[in-house]
């Protein structure tokens, strides 16, 4: 059994807390800007002094409302500001946050308030709070950020005198249970984490400690986009307001690039697909200007992947650098151009980034450090860092965590970042750990110098009818690296034969459709089985098909006649696939498939 550790090089005392960095920041830095709100065409700042007024009279509200110490209360809004401002105020009252996806049903709403016992829910707009209905007694009041939630609770605490600030504050221990978060669940109902103030000072002060948290500190910028409510961009985020490093919200991914001109971030926290979608809007605009312009763009793509490769191989000769000088004058600099021109780097998490998208951004000059965690480890347990990256793996256990690889494959964890367990279910919690190692139910392996790959998920192994086992992910993977191809979902447990279904980007599906001579107005509906595209996709599988053995080689697939969605329930907030949704959605195209 293979197994690295990393040594913790902080402490976390019994009295410390998430939260008392807003009055530490408040107290010595009262002028540094914390925060940036958009406003019209500009960015208004926060200062860590206004912050952290913000946060007590929100907090005095929630106090004058009756939340009481232990207390939980819902949190469901896209990111914004005021969801950094609610999740601080919650936490200065002693009571514990309860996060929601913006994008949850009334079905999931209700779960999550009537398994957490939420006593108040602060949410964005008129529309989630339509959502809430025939929910539990428990819920004793609904505020709307859009109705002046901040201001009607500043005024309901008014009265409360600042001395229970402070007596709330001081009754936090690191031990507290600090928020409740609820697994995305890509299958069965979400379980609530429990997640402490200690695992998150683990999570800030790991990154904070690590190469990777060289970028934050005061005067730098990052720009939060990701959803909030999932741990992965709130670990980040607390990490930047502990450095103090000014941060700006942006919850439409539509337009996020817009803002990487507009804000100039130092950091970009993203998952995969919002780099798949960086990478393939410039190769879609480079195929709109034309042949000479495709072209371009295709070598200085070569040319990134094969310098970033040298990389790790002796370095470039004397050829390649001349070739990525002038690849950076013609492609390069405008792309890191689009990302604001001043992001140092980036980070990837919440899926498995491509070795080929990864190559082509470090030899572009903007790194992209992948790196690997669930909501039970707080988000990132292991990372690349500056100077410790290898494409293609998920980095090192951070400071003060362990992995391993168990003799079945499967990957397991320990450190101050595991969570406590699950919210009043004392079966799924003694399932989950195995020695005291936390049993993530991901497989993967552990390299000699401790970086960690990830080659699937337990519970997706396929077995097929000849008792062969598959594991979807990397053939998934690589069949997603391709510009064609937005999702793809490997099938064939207890089939005779490994199919697939795909779909086609619909940004990338209109210049595909230029460059072929089809017609403009046809939908992918309309050409999914049209032999010009089933001939594309084919390569794409045949590609996917050189990592496994022919007896796991994707044998038949089927081109989907629309994209999986988060709205149709098939992808969870994060962008991961829903594999028994999709099979029930697509159930008659898969025994298709399988027709004689």
């Amino acid at each position: 059994m293979r197994e690295y550790s990393t040594p913790a090089p902080f402490t976390i005392g019994d009295d410390e807390s998430v939260v008392h960095t807003v009055f530490t920041h408040a107290e010595k830095t009262p002028h540094r800007v914390m925060y940036s709100r958009p406003q019209g065409d500009d960015w208004v700042a926060v200062t860590a002094q206004q912050f952290a007024d913000q946060v007590k009279a929100v907090a005095k509200g929630l106090i004058a409302n009756g939340v009481q110490p232990g207390d939980r209360v819902a949190l469901l809004s896209a990111t914004r500001y005021e969801w950094s401002l609610f999740d601080y105020a919650i936490w200065t009252a002693g009571a514990v946050s309860v996060p929601i996806y913006d994008s949850s049903s009334t079905e999931q709403i209700r779960w999550i308030l009537q398994d957490s016992g939420a006593v108040l829910a602060v949410v964005e707009t008129a529309r989630h709070e339509k959502l809430f209905v025939h929910m539990p007694d428990t819920l004793r009041r609904i505020l709307q950020i859009e109705d002046g939630a901040v201001n009607t609770l500043a005024a309901d605490g008014a009265e409360v005198d600042d001395a229970e600030i402070t007596t709330r504050l001081a009754g936090i221990r690191s031990g507290g249970l600090a928020s409740l978060v609820y697994t995305s669940g890509t299958t069965g109902r979400p379980k609530g984490c429990m997640l402490t103030h200690r695992n998150f000072l683990a999570e800030v002060r790991s990154i904070l400690n690590s190469d990777i948290g060289i970028v934050a500190k005061p005067g730098n910028r990052g720009l939060t986009f990701l959803p909030l409510a999932h741990v992965l961009a709130r670990a980040v985020s607390l990490a930047l307001f502990e450095a103090g490093t000014a941060q700006a919200h942006w919850a439409d991914f539509s337009t996020v690039s817009a803002q990487f001109a507009r804000y100039s971030p130092n950091i970009i926290l993203g998952v995969p697909r919002v780099f798949e979608k960086v990478r393939d809007a410039a190769a879609g605009k480079a195929v709109a200007g034309g042949p000479v312009k495709a072209a371009i763009f295709d070598f200085a793509e070569r040319t990134a992947i094969a310098y970033s490769e040298s990389l790790d191989h002796g370095g470039p000769t004397f050829t390649l650098k001349a070739k990525r000088a002038l690849a950076d004058k013609l492609v390069y600099s405008k792309l890191r151009e689009a990302m604001g021109n001043e992001c140092w780097y980036a980070i990837s998490g919440g899926g498995a980034l491509s070795a080929r998208l990864g190559h082509f951004f470090r030899g572009v000059g903007v790194p992209i450090y992948e790196g690997y965690g669930l909501t039970e480890t707080t988000a990132a347990h292991s990372v690349n860092t500056p100077g410790a990256q290898k494409i293609g793996t998920v980095g090192r256990p951070m400071g003060g965590n362990s992995a391993r690889i168990a003799d079945d494959g499967e990957i397991e964890l320990r450190g101050m970042v595991v969570f406590d367990g699950y919210w009043r279910n004392d079966e799924a919690t003694a399932g989950a750990f195995h020695d005291g190692w936390f049993r993530t139910g991901d497989l993967g392996s552990l390299d000699e110098d401790g970086y960690l790959s990830i080659t699937g998920r337990k519970k997706d192994l396929i077995i097929t009818a000849g008792g062969k086992n598959v594991s979807p992910g990397p053939l998934e993977d690589r069949m997603r690296s391709h510009t064609l191809v937005s999702q793809a979902v490997v099938v064939g447990d207890g089939r005779s034969f490994v199919t697939a279904l795909v779909t086609v980007d619909p940004d990338v599906f209109e210049n595909w459709k230029n460059e072929n001579g089809k017609p403009t107005g046809a939908t992918i509906a309309d050409l999914r089985h049209d032999a010009t595209l089933r001939d594309a996709m084919q390569t794409i599988v045949d590609d996917a098909n050189t990592l496994v053995s022919h007896s796991e080689a994707i044998k038949k697939f089927a081109i989907l006649d629309r994209d999986l969605t988060e709205e149709s329930g098939e992808l969870t907030p994060t962008l991961k696939i829903k594999r028994n949704v999709v099979t029930e959605h697509f159930a008659h195209e898969i025994d298709a498939l399988y027709a004689k």
